[in-house]
This record gives structure tokens, C-alpha cells and sequence, in this order.
């Protein structure tokens, strides 16, 4: 389904790709600038423009016309998409945009990516916004990701009818190939010279925002990130981080650029949490029809969600890069943004922050609200919007027993912050010493892991135990493929030390230095403690984690791997354990 031959693109689609950024174009590129009379007078609007959820569910309707017209899909190579980013193609130059249509050479087929540049504001900081074009050959891929491409270009139609005045630059991008394996962003973004790419200050993907027993997922720290959120929370609509993967995203995250995945959900299930901030169906898909024939419109759409997200984009878009947004801005958080120690221990968490209007600035770190015996630094203490710092929380002996907020503040041509809680434990109270996980070896079946089929097992050759006769073993399939692999546990409290631990070997048929293709994620709850990809292949090697921030919680351990279209990787995991002393 997904295909991964890296090839040289052609000259042209590289040329017109750097003359986006620079500013200038070509004779002979395959890119219309924008019409002199297309555009009316600027508009003197301070808050940005709303979108109507009918002229998204207009451009739907004519995704599922092309799908139905040709073969009932949309996937990449087919009649149904040239349709589509034909349509996408006249609708955008019509408006005003700037439009290279790309040839992406590794994708299957007749592909082409559609890059649309709104004219003016400062192209070395330019915010970009894409979803992908394409579906699946199983249906229409009217949610997935129809209703991305649907909402970002009426919300790129949007902002041209009404002209601001543009301080940053603002690009769209609709991508071919990205069900075969992300290969028309990958593509797009191996186009870019480093300078181009570090133009880029983010950049935000939507895919499938319309489920129909969804959520809202805004899953990363980018500045685009920052500004949905921003929007949710003013129309009181909670949202989430998302596990489930993956998505053009990764394209521009692996070259270095910040990077979101917006989303209502896939194939996951809601939970009922998730039921009473959102509504719906808890132990049901968040889109039932997710890469079925059933995934058409208008039956599976969430009009609510469409409009919702399409607005919620053009405030990102709008607020991002017009010149009502002319003071530089920037957001603080933290992660993990609790911790528990016994006196004379210590805690870290990372500080990071995001450029959330104009350019990116310098940003001093300080803290107040630590107790006598607390002391906090970080390293760096100084930051540019967009950078990270490791904060650590030191105590003494003498510091007392007790929970106390810290208050982290990043100082710059504004000031913002984001609290830490600590709590100082009480001496002589840790009760429930030692190793925490069950059947930390894997040699009793697979309870209490809850695993994908397959993954705890008695593994041979590549993925063999390390000690022992059963594992887990991770990918190693050598096609898009998803594992799983998670424990919830009980951390005590008033203890010194809790360290999570195991052995993973990664053997990798990839050839490449550069590109994580295949990848395995560590996380404890929402919170990633280690990345790990065919780039890092080893025998078996101990890896360890301070977990002491999560004492006194209940935790889900969670070991996800992911492969992409060819060429396996095998991530083999075995004797694991989570000790506390």
C-alpha cells in the first residue's frame, strides 16, 4: 500500500520550491502567481474572518463527486485525485495564492503536492499549514482527509477575500502519497536547502477533523499548536494529545522543524472521559469508517467538528502572520509539571516554549515560590522562543515535608509562565519498596501487558530474549505496521529513587544515516521519555528513566512502534522492570 523509493526529484518541482521561499519564480516553473485583480481592497478587520461550514461541506461534496466519478476513491495515482488537486489547483489561483504544483517522482503513479503561497510578509518566517489530498483505494476518504483538505482551503479562501496586511508568511500544502507512507511531504520537505526549512518556524497538519464519534486532538508544542488551542479554549472546547500515528507531520519534524498533528481521532477508541467532554460513544472508533468504503459524504461527517476546526485554523493562520499580530509573543510550559522527592533529592522537568506571534525572541528563565531547602536552575537559563531548558528542582535535608507551587517565568519583550507542584516528602515514608511491573520478564503469557497480537511471545531470530525464553518483539514486518505494548502501575510515595528500566535490541534492514523511518516511542502517560529508530541499532543495550516526578500516581507505561512501508526494523524488548528504593 505504501511505497518508499527514494529518488532524485526533478529540477523543476526543486527550483520552484526554492523560488517559493526566496521570492522569486522562474518563467518556466510550474507555478501561477497570483493575479493582480483577483484581490479586493486591504481590509481594515482587527479579529480574523469566519469560516462557513456550508462552503466546506461544498468542497466535500465535490471530493465525493470525483471519488464516485472515478472508481470510488481518491488514492494517490488515480483519476480521483488528479480531480482533486486539479480542483485545488484553480480554486486556490483563482483567489490569489501563489501555486506550485510538485511532481513527487517516489510517490505512485500521476502525484502531485499543491503548495500555495499567500503574497507578502517576511518569507524568512513563514508558518505553514497542510493535510494531505489523497485517500485510500478502499472508499472516498471523505473524513480522512478529505475533510483537511476541505477545511484548510476554505480557510485559505478565507483569508485572501479579505487581504490583511501580512508581517509573516503564510503557506498552504496539500500532499499526495501521504497513505503510501508520507511520501509527498517527505518528498516536499527533501526539496528544501537548510535555509529554506529553517524558514519554515512551524508547521501545523489536519487529518480527519470531522469523525463522527471524535475528540479534539491538538497533539504538539509549535507555535501553530499553541495558537489552536488558544482558539478551543475560547469557544470552551476542551482538547487532548493524541498517541495514535501517524501523519505528514513526521515529514517536517524529522528535518527539524516544529511540527503538530491536529485531529478528531482514527481507529482508537473513545473512552468514557472522553465521552463527557465531548459527547458520543465511549469503546467505539472515533471514526468508525476509517479506510473503509463507508467513509463518505455527507454521512460520515461531524458538521460541529468541521466548522469548529476550519475556524480554528484560519485563527491560527490569521493571528500567525497578518499585521494584527504585530507584537512578538511566546508561550511557556512544562512537562512533567508535578514532581515528588524525599528531602535531599532531586526533580527535572523540561521547560519549553514557542513563538506564538511575530518573530521568534530571547527568553530569560527564573522561578519564584521555591521553600527554604528547594532551589531551582536551568540549563540553559536563557532560551529563543521555539527552545527548550531541563529545569532541576534540588532539596536539601532540611527542606519540610509539605506540596508547593513554583512558579516558572519567562521573561522577554512580554512575560509569561506556567506552574510546577512539588511535593517534599516526609521521612522514613516509603512503604512498598521494589520491583513494580508484572511479568516484567514476559515469561508468563502476556497479562498484565496489554499488547497488539503477537508482540509478547517466545520470539526467534532477530527479536530472540535476551534471558529467558519469551519477549517482546515490536515491528519487524517490513510494511506499514502499528505495536503496542503497555503496563498501568502504582507508583508509592515518600521513596528515593523510582527507576524504570529495560533491554532493547533494534535490528534494521534500512540503509539510510540520516532518516528515522521506523521508529519505537517510550512514553509514561501523555509524557515521551525516549525515541528509538533504525538509526540507532544495537544488541541489546540497558536504557533507564527517572520516573521519582510520577510517585504517589498510577501510570500507563507505553511502548509503541511503528514501521513504515518497506524495510523492517525489529525493536526487541526483554527483563524489564520498575524499581523503587
Amino acid at each position: 500500500m505504501r511505497l518508499r523509493t527514494v529518488t532524485a526529484g526533478p529540477a523543476l518541482a526543486v527550483v520552484a520550491v526554492t523560488a517559493l521561499v526566496l521570492g522569486t519564480l522562474p518563467a518556466s516553473a510550474s507555478t501561477t502567481a497570483r493575479p493582480t485583480t483577483a484581490a479586493p481592497a486591504v481590509s481594515a478587520a482587527l479579529a480574523p474572518p469566519t469560516v462557513n461550514v456550508a462552503n466546506v461541506n461544498a468542497h466535500l461534496q465535490q471530493l465525493q463527486n470525483f471519488a464516485t466519478s472515478n472508481g470510488g476513491n481518491r488514492a494517490t495515482g488515480t483519476a480521483g485525485h488528479t480531480a482533486t488537486t486539479t480542483y485545488l489547483q484553480q480554486k486556490l489561483q483563482a483567489a490569489g495564492y501563489t501555486v506550485t504544483v510538485q511532481t513527487c517522482t517516489t510517490c505512485s503513479g500521476s502525484a502531485k503536492n499543491i503548495i500555495a503561497d499567500w503574497p507578502g510578509g517576511d518569507t524568512n518566517n513563514t508558518y505553514m499549514f497542510g493535510a494531505h489530498s489523497d485517500g485510500v483505494s478502499a472508499g472516498p476518504g471523505i473524513n480522512d482527509d478529505g475533510s483537511g483538505t476541505a477545511t484548510l482551503l476554505e480557510a485559505a479562501l478565507q483569508l485572501a477575500a479579505n487581504n490583511p496586511t501580512m508581517t509573516n508568511h503564510l503557506r498552504f500544502g496539500w500532499w499526495a502519497g501521504e497513505e503510501q507512507g508520507l511520501i509527498g511531504s517527505k518528498f516536499y520537505v527533501n526539496s528544501l536547502t537548510t535555509a529554506q526549512k529553517s524558514a519554515i518556524k512551524a508547521y501545523g497538519t489536519f487529518d480527519m477533523i470531522a469523525s463522527t464519534n471524535g475528540g479534539y486532538f491538538v497533539t504538539g508544542t509549535d507555535a501553530v499548536a499553541v495558537k489552536l488551542r488558544e482558539y478551543f479554549t475560547s469557544i470552551s472546547v476542551p482538547t487532548e494529545t493524541s498517541t495514535e500515528c501517524c501523519s505528514d507531520d513526521g515529514s517536517f519534524r524529522n528535518a527539524g522543524i516544529p511540527s503538530s498533528i491536529n485531529s478528531t481521532g482514527a481507529s482508537y477508541t473513545k473512552t468514557s472521559a472522553q465521552v463527557t467532554k465531548w459527547g458520543g460513544t465511549a469503546g467505539q472508533a472515533y471514526d468508525p469508517c476509517y479506510h473503509k468504503a463507508c467513509d463518505t459524504y455527507p454521512s460520515n461527517i461531524n458538521t460541529t467538528s468541521l466548522g469548529r476546526w476550519a475556524n480554528a485554523e484560519l485563527y491560527a493562520a490569521w493571528t500567525l502572520t497578518t499585521a494584527t499580530s504585530t507584537t512578538n509573543d511566546f508561550s511557556v510550559s512544562l512537562s512533567p509539571a508535578t514532581g515528588s522527592v524525599n528531602p535531599g533529592s532531586t526533580a527535572t522537568a523540561t521547560v519549553s516554549t514557542a513563538t506564538t506571534a511575530g518573530s521568534a525572541q530571547t527568553v530569560a528563565l527564573t522561578s519564584s515560590g521555591a521553600p527554604s531547602g528547594v532551589s531551582v536552575g536551568f540549563s540553559p537559563a536563557s532560551v529563543t522562543s521555539g527552545g527548550s531548558s531541563t529545569m532541576t528542582v534540588t532539596t536539601t535535608t532540611a527542606a519540610a515535608a509539605g506540596s508547593y507551587t513554583i512558579t516558572v517565568t519567562g521573561t522577554g519583550s512580554v512575560t509569561r509562565t506556567a506552574s510546577y507542584t512539588l511535593t517534599v516528602n516526609g521521612t522514613g515514608t516509603c512503604s512498598g519498596a521494589g520491583q513494580k511491573l508484572g511479568n516484567n520478564g514476559f515469561e508468563t503469557a502476556t497479562t498484565p501487558w496489554t499488547a497488539t497480537t503477537g508482540v509478547v511471545a517466545a520470539n526467534t531470530g532477530d527479536a530472540a530474549p535476551r534471558t529467558g525464553t519469551r519477549n517482546a518483539k515490536l515491528g519487524g514486518y517490513g510494511s506499514t505496521h502499528t505495536d503496542t505494548l503497555s503496563q498501568s502501575v502504582t507508583l508509592p510515595t515518600g521513596c528515593g529513587s523510582y527507576t524504570l528500566s529495560f533491554y532493547l535490541k533494534i535490528v534494521t534492514s534500512e540503509t539510510t544515516t540520516s532518516t528515522q523511518y521506523d521508529k519505537l516511542t517510550v512514553k509514561v502517560g501523555s509524557t515521551t521519555l525516549g525515541t528509538f529508530s533504525n538509526l540507532n541499532a544495537s544488541a541489546y543495550t540497558l536504557r533507564s528513566y527517572n520516573l521519582a516526578a510520577y510517585a504517589g500516581q498510577t501510570v500507563t507505561l507505553t511502548f509503541t512502534g511503528t514501521e513504515d512501508s518497506s524495510l523492517k526494523t525489529t525493536f526487541a524488548i526483554d527483563d524489564t522492570a520498575l524499581t523503587v528504593a
